[in-house]
């Protein structure tokens, strides 16, 4: 693993996995997405990983119209890194992943390292009663689904989004995922630095134990060496203690409203910014350096935001 003397801070800042019934706070709304994305970059967030939303009804999207509502107020707002998902929505074709990371052309862009079984039925157990007729089955089926990313499909979004310089956070939920990231690198379809994102906690994949965050890295040292950069992600309530825990290992870490509602025990965040701030303070706090965005630039070797297409 490449040692850094900073710590970069990414902040996850709607995804597609909790729903509006689930927070008052989750951001929905392109102006929201917006200010919530500033927020965390004014707390210390260099990269922003963004999803977007049908504003009315608070859906899962990844039609470039909605992100042109959006990605301009940030660029403009901010000297965050963009990072785009190619993970989309949970059962959208590959075309419709793809297509907002392929108008916008960004610095970075998420790419998922395998299929998995990808169980989120559970996240809304304590729900009472949704908000828009769409968030209960888009959970319940989850207990029958299978988030693809086969080699073929990998393949295709490394080809078509590396040719616009863009480079990725490879998400790896689990061991195998960073044996495939091995295979494209051996084969020459992506390039060192590599930004390896460790996810724990999603049913279905790594479970969220230190022993297994252990063994992920002891594996991507074995596989990557000095070629990479380890970020730690974790669901839920294990968000804080997993990613402070990387980042006492020489990792970077990820927050955020995509990952975890809450602040605390019980009590939500009000926003993607309270989170950074947070980590911020607890990483301070162990004599670490928080990373710019251009600190982070230069470590990733992206290609700058004026090398975008918004």
């Amino acid at each position: 693993m490449k040692r850094s003397d900073k710590v970069i801070i990414s902040c996850a800042i709607t995804g597609s996995i909790h729903t509006p019934s689930m927070s008052p706070y989750l951001p929905v709304t392109p102006q929201q997405i917006a200010e919530s994305a500033i927020g965390a970059a004014e707390a210390g967030a260099a990269i922003l990983h963004l999803h977007a939303r049908d504003p009315q009804t608070g859906r899962p999207t990844q039609n470039p119209e909605v992100y042109k509502q959006f990605l301009p107020i940030i660029k403009d707002g901010s000297n965050a890194i963009v990072n785009i998902t190619t993970g989309g929505g949970l059962g959208m074709s590959l075309d419709e992943r793809l297509a907002a990371a392929k108008w916008a052309q960004p610095e970075i862009a998420s790419m998922n390292m395998g299929s998995f079984n990808f169980n989120i039925s559970g996240a809304g157990g304590r729900i009472a009663s949704f908000r828009n007729d769409w968030e209960k089955p888009y959970l319940d089926m989850t207990k029958d689904f299978i988030l693809s990313n086969t080699f073929a499909q990998i393949e295709r979004g490394m080809t078509e989004l590396g040719a616009f310089g863009t480079r990725f956070e490879f998400e790896c939920y689990d061991v195998g995922h960073l044996y495939n990231l091995a295979h494209f690198a051996d084969r020459g379809l992506v390039q060192p630095p590599f930004f390896v994102q460790a996810i724990f906690g999603i049913l279905g994949g790594i479970g969220p134990e230190p022993e297994n965050l252990m063994h992920m890295k002891a594996t991507a040292d074995r596989l990557f060496g000095n070629d990479y950069y380890l970020s730690i992600l974790a669901a839920g309530r294990h968000q804080l203690p997993f990613v402070t825990m990387g980042a006492i290992l020489g990792g970077h870490v990820r927050v955020g409203l995509e990952d975890n509602l809450y602040l605390g025990k019980g009590e939500l965040a009000p926003s993607n910014a309270d989170q950074v701030r947070k980590i911020r303070r607890i990483l301070e706090e162990l004599s670490l350096t928080i990373a710019t965005p251009d600190d982070a630039r230069r470590m990733l070797q992206t290609k700058g935001p004026e090398n975008t297409a918004f």
